[in-house]
């Protein structure tokens, strides 16, 4: 068994999936990398199928899913102790990896998120205010004092995300994670990450409304589910 799974959600990104996994190799930790292409129409599915002989796990979907369907399909595949999940962009740096697991194989919490905020705010001013208040939110309803809810670098034990039992399909996935283990009553850590913002123009996917299905998933996963 690997010690850790790289799960990693595709969208269109032919520009960037292979500067990503080459700096994904370069973690000097014993890993697998597994990608679900969510039905790539921009050429970066005729990249990943170059990519699979060197050793990539490449499942692919026949239509667009989500984000969420797309990270629950990586966890399944998974044959890691720990997982982490992983954009396929560059905003996220791979070589974190080494301190979010750290604390996981101390046994000292049941998952770790990796905080871009804790040292101050890179990025969109709208991503700013709207990652604030939906982090407040979440504080407020289960409280918690968490920092960045909406980390993509959520890692793990392999078992720990089977648990939580995940449906969202869309970005929703976060919300349903974090707001699932809080529930539980899980310990959750978060660790400063490095954070590399990108555009509109050069790719960035999450939209304002996105926001507002974010808040009635709160709400949902506190008082309804």
């Amino acid at each position: 068994m690997k010690k850790l799974s790289v799960v990693m959600p595709v969208y269109n990104e032919q520009d960037t999936i292979e500067k990503i996994l080459e700096k994904i190799k370069r973690v000097p930790i014993d890993k697998e990398i597994v990608i679900i292409d969510d039905c790539s129409s921009d050429g970066t599915q005729d990249i990943l199928k170059k990519l699979e002989p060197e050793g990539v796990r490449v499942v692919y979907h026949t239509y667009n899913k989500g984000k969420g369907a797309s990270v629950r399909d990586g966890i399944k595949e998974a044959r890691g102790e720990f997982a982490v999940i992983q954009d396929a962009d560059l905003e996220y740096e791979p070589n974190d990896y080494l301190k979010l697991i750290r604390p996981l194989e101390e046994n000292k919490v049941d998952i770790v998120l990796g905080a871009r905020f804790i040292k101050g705010y890179r990025g969109l001013f709208a991503h700013k205010m709207g990652n604030r208040f939906l982090t407040w939110l979440i504080n407020i309803l289960f409280g918690a004092k968490l920092n960045d809810y909406a980390t993509c670098y959520k890692m793990a034990r392999k078992e720990t995300f089977d648990k939580l039992s995940l449906k969202e399909n869309s970005f929703d996935i976060d919300v349903e994670i974090v707001c699932k283990a809080l529930k539980k009553n899980l310990r959750i850590i978060e660790v400063p990450i490095s954070y590399y913002p990108r555009s509109y123009a050069e790719g960035k996917k999450i939209r304002w409304f996105d926001g507002l299905d974010a808040i009635k998933s709160i709400f949902k996963y506190r008082f309804f589910e």
